[in-house]
């Protein structure tokens, strides 16, 4: 579809531009209310009767008759008070959606500028919650979606190794646990679990005895500084926290290009680089006395600052330590491709697809590597509370001049994860037992009251083998385990993604692992159903998956015209608007667009189906059409389940 709208669009601009000189700036090609009024609409000849100063529908008879109707199109009719009614030509409309579903025309590696993704950036002091899998599974399907559309995209997880968190993380080794790197090493079990729980306890101790913050500073600075003990300490307890993190987003199907870590950025001195240049443009300035006496501070003006108290930002403290915004920015700077200097890259390791994640090094590095960074667009997957860090960082670009790249600095704000009562009583995370308490338990992984990712993912796995084994008490205890866990990977994310992204996320177990309803499981089962469908057509001699798509190649789809008819159709112009939807929900950066895209075109097709069965139908013409219907919605469903990274299971 959006193939032929661009094309009536631009047959509407030749012809106004022949006939009148001057065709408006924008041409708009919609869908009409009532499908008796065609496939498409242009509403274009009201805006022309206020300069031609004609009635719109006698504007739009004359651009019917003389409009030379595109690649695809049947006719185009004035119609209503002024609209130009578009109809496809049916057949060769089935034959372009079979050909861009089984010949699509981005290539797998994309092509054009690069567009970088960063997502997840779990700080690696503990085991990931909740909701760093909102991050995840969020800025994965966006990198999912970008890739369909025909976009190059390299995803980044940045790694902040040198922060808060983690210095917090090795004072609880050092002065709780009375541990060294040797010990350390010696763990045993989950690590990044031990750690969660020594996280908990690090914030205990500073609420007992405040003094002990006083360790702080000391211990970033030691983390920044590199080549001691406790920065050794440090590089094997992040990178193995990591290790865990990769494990544990590998189980929802995500994955990265490359871990940027910040004590490379400090390593290869990009702060050193975006510092001079900062300092040089005049955008940051030292402030030589009062409580600020030595710091080097931004100046922040204009939106989005003018309740700022001091009407600056720190930038580097006065004992020489760079803020997080700071290194964000040099960060920042780099994946633009703004900086004179470039990371060392080495293999981080590798999945079980072999696909190889790359990580930044201060080492050597391998020479053979990707190349990694220099995009045109960056998008910054971080909740709605780092918005104003986000703000300083483009503003920290366009002070430097790169108003472009600081517009392509674009914020993917999210709201928190919250579990309903009765999900957190279930994960032991306070709440109630009672199945009616839908109430929100927020969640505070600094005092360790949160859940574990891998605790939620284990909880859904085996309450959805539960309902497997009900469905399926023959399945081998193999197979059972393979289903549920596509099916709690299917619920999780699809909850993850289906409501708006500013909005509060209550997550709750039952409504996730539901088999009906809006629900990942109630998605996957309509793929096998209609995959069944082809099953049972082929054992008894009928049409296979390999002829429905013959047929769908050569356009198999011409019927009486009647009511009958016009469902057929409608049903094909709703599977034939995904890739539009999904353009249209990159755009608007609301990814919860292609889950209720999938969910209406899944019910949809449920409700055809029980009207017009495929196998019962006698007339070949109408049989035909309904195969190749069963076999574009299979094709467009799959395609949809796994722009949000969704499995499609063997059965449900």
């Amino acid at each position: 579809m959006q193939r032929i709208k661009a094309e009536i669009e631009g047959a509407v601009r030749t012809l106004l531009l022949e006939k009148y000189g001057h065709p408006p700036e924008r041409i708009v090609v919609e869908y009409p209310p009532n499908p008796s009024l065609g496939d498409l609409a242009c509403p274009v000849a009201f805006e022309l009767a206020r300069t031609l100063r004609q009635p719109p529908r006698a504007i739009a008879r004359d651009l019917a008759a003389a409009l030379s109707p595109p690649r695809g199109v049947a006719r185009v009719e004035a119609g209503g008070a002024g609209y130009l009614n578009i109809f496809l030509d049916r057949p060769s409309a089935v034959r372009e959606l079979a050909r861009e579903i089984d010949s699509p025309a981005g290539a797998p590696e994309g092509t054009g500028d690069k567009i970088i993704v960063e997502h997840t950036n779990i700080n690696p002091n503990k085991a990931a919650h909740i909701g760093h899998l909102r991050n995840a599974v969020l800025g994965d399907s966006l990198a999912r979606a970008l890739r369909l559309l025909g976009r190059r995209v390299e995803v980044q997880n940045y790694i902040d190794d040198t922060g808060v968190q983690v210095a917090d993380l090795l004072i609880g080794f050092r002065e709780i646990r009375r541990e060294g790197l040797e010990q350390v090493r010696a763990i045993e079990g989950r690590f990044d679990h031990v750690c969660w729980d020594l996280y908990a306890r690090v914030t205990e101790m500073y609420g007992n005895d405040p003094k002990t913050r006083d360790l702080r500073p000391a211990m970033l600075k030691l983390l920044e500084e590199g080549g001691n003990e406790l920065a050794e300490l440090g590089a094997h307890v992040t990178r193995r926290i990591v290790n865990c993190h990769l494990d544990t987003m590998a189980r929802i199907g995500v994955r990265y290009d490359l871990l940027p870590w910040e004590s490379d950025i400090l390593g290869h001195r990009f702060w050193d680089a975006a510092f001079t240049l900062l300092r040089e443009k005049g955008a940051i300035t030292r402030v030589e006395a009062g409580e600020r006496a030595g710091c080097w501070v931004m100046a922040l003006e204009g939106p989005g600052f003018e309740n700022l108290k001091e009407g600056e930002k720190i930038i580097v403290r006065s004992n020489g330590t760079v803020t997080y915004v700071g290194k964000d920015i040099a960060y920042q700077m780099w994946k633009f491709g703004l900086l004179p200097a470039d990371f060392r890259y080495r293999p981080f390791r590798e999945e079980a697809d072999g696909h190889r994640v790359w990580s930044t090094t201060r080492a050597p590095g391998e020479a053979d590597h990707p190349a990694f960074g220099r995009g045109t667009t960056v998008y910054n997957v971080i909740d709605v509370r780092q918005a104003y860090l986000q703000a300083i960082v483009a503003e920290g670009l366009r002070a430097l001049g790169h108003s472009g790249s600081a517009d392509r600095s674009i914020h993917f704000a999210y709201e928190m994860v919250a579990l309903t009562s009765r999900s957190a009583a279930r994960l032991g995370a306070g709440g109630t037992e009672d199945a009616g308490d839908r109430g929100a338990v927020e969640m505070s992984g600094r005092k360790g009251l949160g859940v574990k990712a891998d605790d939620l993912l284990d909880a859904l796995e085996t309450q959805a083998e539960r309902e497997v084994r009900a469905r399926n008490p023959d399945l081998d205890d193999a197979e059972t385990t393979r289903l549920a866990r596509a099916i709690a990977v299917g619920a999780l994310r699809y909850f993850m993604i289906k409501n708006a992204r500013t909005t509060l996320l209550v997550f709750d177990f039952d409504d996730a692992l539901s088999f009906e309803g809006e629900s990942g499981p109630y998605l996957q089962y309509s793929v096998v159903r209609s995959a069944g469908i082809f099953a049972k057509m082929a054992a008894s001699g009928g049409p296979d998956e390999a002829r429905a798509t013959h047929w769908a190649m050569e356009g198999a789809f011409d019927l009486p015209p009647g009511e009958a008819a016009e469902e057929h159709w409608l049903l094909f112009m709703q599977m034939a608007r995904f890739r539009e939807t999904v353009a249209q929900a990159v755009d608007s950066l609301e990814l919860s667009q292609i889950a209720k895209y999938a969910f209406t075109l899944a019910q949809s097709f449920n409700t055809f189906y029980h009207k017009y069965p495929v196998m019962k139908e006698t007339d070949e013409r109408w049989k035909r059409a309904r195969v190749v219907l069963t076999r574009l919605f299979r094709a467009q469903m799959t395609r949809a389940l796994d722009v949000m990274g969704i499995p499609v299971p063997s059965r449900m």
